[in-house]
């Protein structure tokens, strides 16, 4: 590494406001090929106890860090090779500590194209340009300017030299770092990002009608905005500039430079200094503001539909039932797939329901005998087209047949097409239909829906805004952080976890977990956790990374089951033998657990954090720490949008979250929108501060606009606001225009998206 380490870790331990002992274990430990969940659930007194979410924002700065000296040594070499690196450049880039104040500083010195100060160096114009920049309060700029007239160079009279001359200037102006962040400060703080309709887009009405003459400051414009004006822009039908008062920065720049009004070269510096500004620096700080938008806005972006992938992932799951999953369907039918209690497939079974009553009666008399032969603890269906019909069918059926002690719940069946044409889905299933392997899929998702999620591309799943339109791989790198996450909070059971999940294990991958079930598949179970030594290419590296994120229940070793690390099972053998107590009959017993004196234990080697890890686990071994499972209750009387009356309470299921509040199913097919004003009786800045996906809400009808298919609800049960007709325009997920009623909350609800 070209750079000391000590150096960049004392200045990442400031930048995150921690302890240099802090920074410096958690990067001594990256750098070591450990993995982060690792760090963070093994290694607490290395680091203080930090959490994932800390020891990742050290990996990113430190990354960054890392980044910015390699590219600042590349600089000062490039300067030095030039012949121009003076003491004080030096120390101007050795002190610099962002990226974009590092390429301001190597700016004058960049190769770059031909430029028009670059010919008017070739005319030999720069000496007159010094004097414009000198100010001085003699001479006549028009006379001094005839000594530098040459046809044969192309200068022709006094004026192209002053022209020229000007050149020269306004790139010096422009390549000088402090009039650069000076300007970019100007933009920041005071330019408006504006928004028109192209001339052939003007009588379209679009979903992108609100930002047809549209601004706001680039300082407040919340990120979902911005990203719908870019796409309204990427679709033609926008064009999207900054627009900021250009004479108050002029003078500020002139300020800058040395201007004096007194001098005769006064007005040839303002003029330099405005095409500067017009031509090179606005140009070049407008396309850096727009990046610096565009990549806040895709955090911001990003980081709600991790949120929401977080929540989803970790949703309570059914448990170990047998589940029979359909797959609504209206012209092909519903696919109907039984799967038991660790999600084998096991039978099938399609039924149509707008055939004639003729097939109806023949797919009833199918369908309960599917049931009959399989006896599911409870039948999920998906929530896509003809969901809810299907779901009210089937549990008119079981409770004509008497069976109403079988659960019918609706589950979400976002990316389960993806999943059934997906390469998994065709390894695991390779003699079955798409739909069958959908059907299979809801009934693995009510079951555990991490396990199956896991198996589909996580921007596939639909629970943020924009994902087509964010930096692709941010997206994918965060969304994969999350499931890793996930996946190693809850722990994989290793002799039913499949390949896709296997995968996000700490220290594993896709290749290895291949291997691990291909083990599994041809000597049979784990018996326990040492055992994976045996399978080939997993080393001791990778053992002591994924270790004790693997759950064997019912192996020879009663901690296999639990998140204890292997490496501290001596010391747990060590207090089960001075208690007297078998080691099977320690682990998960509460009493027992609770005797043991910690700091008698604590050594070096397992401080204090580490033994009330060991404890917690002790007394609940691979305890899930997912809720349980509870379903939401949809009204029966409310399947369609038409049952719908403003006034009406209804339970309802969070699908989706985003900045400007949160998008509910409550069991009619299109979500309902509760604006960010109306998620709770207090204000409420950050929808995630009250709601997640996949919780139940209660929530009251505002308004249904049966046309548009949109409607407003509200938490708040203070008060019924009364609609006010003001018609407006305005994109939302999953909607395709704008409710006429503008202020259904005493405000339009769909008002700052």
């Amino acid at each position: 590494m070209p750079h000391d380490k000590q150096i960049l870790v004392l200045q990442l331990a400031k930048d995150l406001s921690m302890t240099l002992h802090q920074a410096m274990a958690v990067v001594e430990l990256l750098q070591a090929g450990n993995t982060i969940p690792f760090i963070a659930r093994y290694r607490k007194e290395a680091t203080g106890n930090l959490d994932e979410v800390a020891v990742r924002a050290i990996k990113e700065r430190f990354d960054y860090l890392v980044e910015l000296e390699e590219r600042r040594q590349t600089i000062l070499v490039s300067i030095e090779s030039q012949g121009k690196l003076t003491d004080a450049l030096r120390k101007q880039i050795l002190d610099c500590m962002s990226k974009t104040a590092l390429e301001d500083l190597y700016l004058p010195y960049k190769p770059k194209r031909r430029t028009k100060a670059m010919i008017a160096r070739e005319k030999g114009l720069e000496p007159l340009a010094l004097r414009i920049m000198e100010q001085p309060m003699g001479g006549e700029p028009i006379v001094e300017a005839q000594a530098f007239v040459d046809v044969e160079k192309g200068v022709s009279n006094s004026e192209e030299a002053l022209e020229g001359a000007r050149h020269i200037v306004a790139e010096i102006v422009s390549e000088k770092a402090e009039i650069r962040s000076l300007v970019r400060d100007a933009y920041a703080t005071n330019a408006n990002v504006v928004s028109k309709v192209r001339n052939e887009a003007k009588e379209q009405v679009t979903k992108f009608d609100r930002y047809y003459d549209f601004r706001e400051p680039v300082s407040k414009i919340p990120s979902h905005r911005y990203l719908a004006m870019r796409r309204g822009e990427k679709e033609n039908i926008l064009t999207v500039d900054l627009e900021i008062e250009a004479e108050p920065i002029v003078a500020e720049v002139l300020a800058k430079v040395g201007h004096r009004k007194a001098s005769s070269f006064a007005e040839q510096l303002r003029l330099a200094v405005q095409d500067s500004f017009k031509r090179l620096i606005a140009p070049s700080v407008e396309t850096d503001i727009h990046v610096e938008l565009k990549m806040k806005s895709d955090r911001d972006a990003v980081d709600i539909f991790a949120q929401n992938l977080r929540t989803l992932l970790l949703s309570a799951p059914a448990g170990s039932h047998k589940i029979i999953g359909v797959d609504p369907g209206l012209r092909t039918g519903c696919k109907c797939a039984a799967v038991d209690e660790t999600g084998k497939f096991l039978d099938s079974v399609t039924i149509y329901l707008t055939q004639g009553q003729q097939s109806l009666n023949h797919s009833k008399a199918l369908f309960l005998a599917f049931v009959e032969k399989h006896r599911p603890w409870a039948i999920a269906v998906g929530n896509g087209t003809a969901g809810r019909e299907t779901e009210a069918f089937i549990r008119d059926l079981l409770a004509e047949a008497g069976k109403k002690e079988i659960m019918v719940v609706t589950v979400s069946e976002a990316g389960a097409s993806v999943y059934s044409a997906s390469d998994i889905a065709r390894d695991e299933f390779p003699d079955l239909d798409l739909t069958i392997r959908g059907a299979i899929s809801i009934a693995r998702r009510f079951q555990d829906p991490l396990a199956e999620l896991v198996k589909v591309e996580p921007k596939a799943i639909g629970v943020g805004q924009y994902q087509h339109d964010v930096y692709q791989p941010l997206l994918e790198s965060k969304l994969g952080e999350v499931v890793e996450s996930c996946v190693n909070h809850v722990g994989v059971e290793l002799n039913t976890a499949s390949a896709s999940l296997l995968s996000y294990v700490a220290g594993i991958g896709l290749a290895l977990a291949k291997k691990i079930v291909a083990y599994r598949d041809e000597h049979g179970r784990f018996s326990s956790r040492k055992e994976l030594g045996k399978v080939s290419g997993l080393g001791p590296r990778a053992f002591e990374q994924a270790a004790g994120f693997l759950r064997i229940h019912g192996g020879s070793n009663p901690l296999d089951a639990s998140a204890v690390h292997p490496e501290r099972y001596p010391l747990i053998e060590t207090v089960a033998k001075e208690m007297g107590i078998p080691l099977g009959e320690l682990v998960g017993n509460t009493q027992a657990v609770g005797r043991i004196d910690i700091k008698r234990y604590v050594n070096q080697e397992a401080g204090e954090l580490t033994w009330r890890d060991i404890v917690e686990e002790l007394k609940k071994p691979g305890r899930d720490p997912r809720d349980s499972f509870t379903p939401p209750q949809f009204r029966d009387d409310v399947r369609k949008l038409q049952d719908l009356q403003v006034g009406m309470m209804l339970e309802g299921v969070i699908t989706n979250v985003t900045a400007f509040g949160a998008f509910v199913d409550i069991g009619v097919h299109q979500d309902g929108l509760v604006h960010i004003s109306q998620l709770s009786e207090r204000f409420v800045k950050d929808a995630n501060e009250v709601v997640k996906a996949g919780d139940r809400i209660k929530v009251k009808v505002v308004e249904v606009d049966l046309p548009r298919q949109r409607i407003a609800l509200t938490a708040r049960f203070d008060s019924t606001p009364q609609p006010k007709k003001e018609p407006q325009h305005q994109h939302v997920k999953g909607l395709k225009s704008i409710p006429k009623s503008a202020k259904a909350f005493g405000h339009n609800p769909f008002a700052g998206l």
